[in-house]
């Protein structure tokens, strides 16, 4: 699903709100009611926040398309957030990694 969405949202849609996006992660929950799509923006602020509202307003018409492109008989609701910076996230899992292990910060 990751990689039919971030086709669509490349190549099919025409909003000018939606800048540089790639799809880093899609997280469906059990049930298949929802996906969770996080998202790698570039830009300020302002910038990503409008590509959401963007992706947000476009919700119906690419749950419809990869309705089609997947074949699935219940399309999940899909939610848009962005994902953590690399930097961010390298160093989560470096707090993560110490927290594992039991040492305080040094």
């Amino acid at each position: 699903m990751r990689e039919e969405l971030g086709e669509l949202i490349s190549y099919e849609l025409s909003d000018p709100r939606v800048g540089d996006v790639a799809v880093t992660e899609v997280l469906i929950s059990p049930d298949f009611r929802h996906a969770h799509v996080r998202l790698s923006l570039s830009g300020s602020a302002e910038e990503q926040a409008a590509t959401i509202e963007a992706l947000l307003h476009a919700k119906q018409f690419l749950r419809h398309q990869l309705s089609d492109r997947l074949e699935l008989h219940h399309m999940p609701d899909l939610h848009f957030e962005a994902a953590l910076a690399p930097e961010l996230a390298a160093k989560a899992a470096q707090v993560l990694k110490r927290i594992r292990r039991g040492r305080a910060k040094s």
